[in-house]
């Protein structure tokens, strides 16, 4: 996309992708038919969104929630105190040992997150994925939600793949290249389609029975 890149702030700016969507895409208009509006689903970022990224990590919800609150109790949402702890501290809290490495290595990292508010969305996630334990589906989430980039897509999410698989009737559930490839056609809103993907395979999920 040339030019500044869009930033979501609110409902009306999704609805407003959603609309330019399903204008040129007859399975987003359909998708945004079953859905009702696709939420915004913005949130705060900067060290702590990352570190509770990293929490989240090959655990469940409630897991990842406990963790996290004992994380943040502790005060190891602040780069300062983590690079004050020993790893046996960080681990107390219930981080596993590499866990414990990739929160250290992100708070050495001195990542500026203010630039990163107004840094192209590549640079984002080049800066993000060079911390160990940061992929880029991680770098593209937190670009995509805490950030509002309109037009990130993580392509590796599972949950986008078996969407347009079911969505556009596919054969098979489409690889991470293949979805980004096929994404390509949702430009400049790409992270508005994310949305809506995400939204219309919880409804699909519902309608089969599974939650």
């Amino acid at each position: 996309m040339s030019g500044p890149e869009r930033i979501l702030r609110g409902p009306a700016c999704i609805e407003e992708g959603a609309v330019w969507l399903g204008a040129r895409d007859p399975a987003m208009a359909r998708a945004r038919v079953d859905t009702g509006p696709w939420p915004d689903r913005l949130r705060n970022g900067g060290f702590p969104a990352l570190v509770q990224a990293i929490v989240s990590q090959q655990v469940s919800v409630a897991s990842a929630k406990a963790i996290g609150a004992r994380v943040e109790a502790a005060g190891y949402h602040a780069p300062d105190a983590v690079l004050a702890a020993t790893e046996d501290e960080l681990r107390s809290v219930g981080l596993s040992r590499p866990k414990a490495r990739y929160v250290r290595a992100l708070a050495e990292a001195g990542i500026d997150f203010d630039a990163l508010q107004d840094a192209p969305s590549d640079h984002v996630v080049d800066t993000l994925v060079a911390v160990p334990g940061i992929g880029r589906w991680t770098a593209e989430i937190y670009a995509l939600f805490s950030l509002g980039r309109a037009d990130v897509f993580p392509a590796g999410d599972l949950a986008l793949q078996e969407a347009a698989r079911m969505l556009y009737g596919l054969d098979t559930r489409p690889s991470e290249k293949a979805l980004r490839e096929m994404a390509e056609t949702w430009r400049p809103w790409r992270g508005v389609a994310a949305r809506g993907l995400w939204a219309w395979y919880a409804v699909a999920k519902a309608r089969e029975g599974v939650v």
